[in-house]
């Protein structure tokens, strides 16, 4: 872990990443791309150690209130955030000035922080964005070694829907051969139906694998699946959307019980919901 002073933490959307690189040790995580340029080794954490200045300041001289995003690039809740409190500081600034919060996590350390995200949905709009990947506790523990496994997860969804708080599933990625199974959909789909969520976002039944995730990935195939890198290399080359071969099953199952359910499911509905700040609460803020 290292620290600097970042120059800037929002982006003109409304995102922002308190930290770069992780600790949870996902197989398959993206961000390990070398796209990305990182300068340092993903596991040594680079903290923008002024992160809460930065966010007030960029707040404040916003016009108006909007949906503050974090958690697409880094987790805001690794391990230490548990010490540091980065993600808490910018949420008690989220919820002091009036704006919004949508927080996507893997982590059951977000539990430390519901008392601000139900603070801040009493005021204006707080969500939970929590990604479920794999529904056997095992196979979780192999494809996510380093955070709390999808049971865990399941019980954080069903704590903030107690508490009022609004959550969205990020079921992604299905790994072909891995965990792309009807079994793994559907107990996915009966957590996410069970705590009550309010939309469930998957991109295709597949991973993406670009240069730097793709050697981290298939080495970890060579430690815990023997023989499945090569079936990788037959079946997909150096493709960058990797399909589940299953993928049109899964994708009918996914699509009618959603429907069934009620359940947002269309990307784009999904991203509108978390991305629009309730008017009511703009009214609110001009008072």
């Amino acid at each position: 872990m290292h620290f600097v002073n970042a120059k800037g933490i929002l982006s003109q959307n409304g995102g922002m990443n308190l930290y770069r690189g992780c600790t949870h040790g996902c197989i398959y995580c993206d961000s390990r791309s070398t796209c990305y340029q990182f300068t340092h080794d993903f596991e040594d954490i680079e903290v923008k150690q002024n992160a809460p200045e930065l966010l007030r300041d960029a707040l404040t001289r916003r016009r108006k209130p909007c949906m503050i995003g974090t958690g697409a690039m880094c987790d805001p809740y690794m391990h230490c955030e548990k010490d540091l409190c980065l993600t808490r500081q910018c949420l008690q600034i989220i919820c002091d000035l009036g704006f919004g919060a949508a927080v996507q996590t893997k982590s059951d350390l977000v539990l430390r922080d519901l008392d601000l995200f139900a603070e801040i949905g009493s005021r204006t709009k707080a969500v939970l964005e929590m990604t479920l990947t794999t529904y056997d506790e095992q196979l979780c523990r192999i494809l996510e070694p380093h955070v709390c496994t999808t049971a865990r997860r399941y019980d954080v969804l069903c704590r903030f829907r107690s508490a009022g708080v609004p959550t969205v599933v990020w079921m992604t990625p299905f790994l072909p051969f891995i965990n792309d199974t009807e079994e793994n959909l559907r107990g996915l789909l009966d957590y996410c139906f069970d705590a009550g969520v309010r939309g469930i976002l998957t991109f295709g039944f597949g991973l993406t694998l670009r240069e730097g995730d793709r050697e981290y990935f298939y080495a970890a195939l060579d430690r815990h699946f023997p023989g499945l890198k090569r079936k990788y290399h037959t079946t997909f080359g150096y493709a960058y959307d990797i399909p589940s071969p299953n993928r049109d099953r899964l994708y009918r199952i996914f699509d009618e019980e959603c429907e069934r359910h009620g359940v947002l499911y269309r990307p784009d509905e999904i991203f509108h919901y978390l991305h629009e700040f309730p008017k009511n609460a703009d009214q609110m803020t001009l008072f």
